[in-house]
């Protein structure tokens, strides 16, 4: 995964949460909910590789519009990486 704009990249199993792949590339992401998919603070922009990450779930879907978060983010506790994938916030 790579990690944008700070230019880290880091490798991961396929299966691994954006969340955790981030924070192992020393990347925080925000979360009030111990990323249990409640808050959407961890919201991520896919830049490159959505076929490569995990489809969005209901689940996913109701947190993303209960907290008023752009639709074109995915919730990194909630989204697996299954390749190459490029990702941004709007914070970093």
């Amino acid at each position: 995964m790579n990690i944008q704009p700070a230019g880290h990249s880091v490798r991961v199993p396929s299966g691994t949460r954006i969340t955790d792949a981030a924070r192992q590339a020393g990347m925080p992401l925000a979360s009030s909910c111990a990323s249990h998919g409640l808050c959407a603070r961890c919201g991520v922009l896919i830049l490159s590789g959505a076929a490569a990450v995990s489809s969005e779930t209901p689940r996913e879907a109701r947190a993303k519009r209960a907290n008023r978060i752009d639709p074109a983010q995915r919730l990194s506790c909630l989204t697996t990486i299954r390749g190459d994938v490029e990702i941004s916030t709007p914070y970093w």
